[in-house]
């Protein structure tokens, strides 16, 4: 038997093989993650899409960690004035009980996803990036089964799919609404992924990129050849903290996810030395605590990246006692993989809930991040051409001295920090295995419009006790939920070798070969 190679946390086994297989092949965990990833986008649809923006946190092992940024970004380049602000309608769907989204062709934000995998590969990989691509390609034309998770949101959303003709034709291919286990095809998508294959610059300046535009044209979009050949990536040092033994590197501004997580583990981490247990009250208060300040002072920052650089900073000009006192005034996939060199690679890519529009003859569905309420707190389309939006998301790195190597992220919207605040907090302070660290029940704090606060968790007594202590308003889960996001992890332990856990709040999948 061959020595494993990688491990590797994916939302489902087609991103999982696709991994293993590069991996197999010679490429390493940037590589695996990369092929696990754009095969999800396949199959996952709905609850992902090619078209998205992604977050991808390398670490090698001589190296510090790094972050690429390939966010969604404002578009409108070339397009007159009177096109801002049209193009957008509120769609209500049945999924999570009912809510309503904003898409159609004005909701769609440039994609960076493709741009930022292209850059990892190259940066850090070793193999070539077709075959990075290949395995997505595969399972669209061949098919693939549809997860329960994809399934009960198509279900859920389809008077949004249902409203374009390409995007219907998807959803209906079997007959009727699809289910789990329905084999799924697209392959208008595989000829996109393997023209993808052969030159990404395809998507942001060639035949792809000119169809995309012509259909925005058409349909009251912003999105312009401009904007797709105008797309770069930015690569930037990870944030970096300490969290009990291990040293943790996240996405730093402009994304939000990164800062606020940073400081919800700094603050955890002072309150373990203070208490030497870590309390539910304690989690429940520093979400409070961070999630309010955030409500307050970055949300609707004019510059994100500013307003996130001023969170750190307070944190490191007032120390962990002093921002507690100033701060006291669908949908996303991700992937983690290790390999035995010690290199981490973490992704995290969102679509939002998705624009409903399939871009004819390519397959490619297209993502609503600008008719996202959360990511657009200034206003529909106020942002210049060129911005990035805002992002929860927050692919995370981390090291151990003696050699141990953790690659962890979630989807989740705002859930995103908190959960990987708990997970982070039971893996490096309380020294939980990995799996448990990531089973163990939730709390999140809601910041509603109006600033007022609700406690959502999941069922457990000491959590239920700090909840109650609170006085607040609440909602208890019964059990795990999907809610709660879904964490993977994958670890390289110095002392028990590779090993990936994933979340049974949601459809996930590992592997070690």
């Amino acid at each position: 038997m061959s020595t494993p190679r990688v491990a590797v946390a994916a939302p489902d086994a087609y991103g999982v093989e696709a991994a293993l297989q590069v991996a197999g092949a010679g490429g390493n965990a940037v590589d695996a993650a990369i092929a696990a990833i754009i095969t999800c986008t396949v199959t996952q649809p709905g609850v992902v899409s090619p078209m998205s923006g992604a977050f991808i946190n390398v670490w090698g092992r001589d190296d510090d960690p790094l972050v690429i940024d390939g966010n969604v970004e404002m578009p409108g380049r070339g397009r007159p004035p009177e096109a801002f602000g049209r193009g957008v309608e509120p769609i209500h769907i049945d999924f999570y009980g009912g809510l309503t989204v904003h898409a159609g062709h004005g909701s769609v934000a440039t994609p960076g996803m493709f741009a930022a995998a292209h850059e990892a590969n190259e940066r850090f990989g070793r193999a070539p990036w077709r075959e990075l691509v290949a395995p997505a390609a595969h399972v669209a034309r061949d098919g693939y089964r549809l997860g329960s998770a994809a399934a009960d949101y198509l279900v859920g959303a389809v008077a949004l799919f249902a409203r374009d003709p390409q995007s219907r034709e998807f959803l209906y291919q079997g007959g009727g609404l699809p289910a789990s286990g329905q084999i799924m095809r697209s392959p208008d998508l595989a000829d996109s992924m393997e023209a993808i294959g052969r030159d990404v610059g395809v998507l942001y300046g060639g035949e792809l990129g000119e169809a995309i535009a012509a259909d925005m044209t058409a349909h009251d979009g912003l999105l312009s050849r401009e904007d797709l050949a105008a797309y770069r990536t930015t690569t930037r040092p990870a944030l970096r903290s300490r969290l009990g033994g291990w040293d943790i590197g996240v996405n730093p501004a402009p994304s939000i996810g990164g800062p606020v997580l940073t400081t919800m583990l700094r603050l955890l981490s002072e309150r373990r030395v203070r208490h030497g247990v870590t309390h539910a009250g304690d989690v429940i208060d520093i979400e409070r605590l961070v999630l309010g300040y955030r409500h307050r002072a970055i949300d609707r920052a004019d510059d994100l990246e500013v307003a996130g650089r001023e969170l750190i900073e307070l944190l490191e000009r007032l120390g962990p006692a002093g921002l507690e006192a100033v701060c006291a005034s669908p949908e996303t996939i991700h992937v983690s993989v290790v390999d035995a060199d010690g290199l981490a690679c973490a992704i995290t890519t969102s679509a939002g809930y998705g624009s409903g529009i399939t871009t004819p003859q390519t397959g490619l569905v297209l993502n609503n991040a600008l008719g996202e309420p959360e990511l657009n707190r200034r206003g529909l389309h106020a942002l210049a051409p060129g911005t990035r939006l805002a992002s929860n998301m927050a692919p995370t790195t981390g090291r151990r001295s003696d050699g141990s190597v953790l690659a962890v992220g979630s989807p989740g919207a705002d859930r995103i920090t908190t959960a990987l605040f708990q997970v982070l907090g039971g893996v490096c302070l309380d020294r939980h295995p990995l799996q448990r660290a990531i089973d163990q029940p939730r709390v999140h704090v809601s910041v509603l419009d109006d600033g007022s606060e609700r406690l959502e968790f999941e069922d457990e007594q000491p959590l239920a006790d700090a909840v109650a202590a609170t006085g607040l308003p609440h909602v208890q889960y019964p059990g795990v939920a999907m809610y709660f996001g879904g964490v993977g992890a994958a670890m390289l332990d110095a002392n028990d070798g590779l090993e990936a856990a994933g979340d049974p709040r949601r459809e996930a999948a590992t592997g070690v070969g």
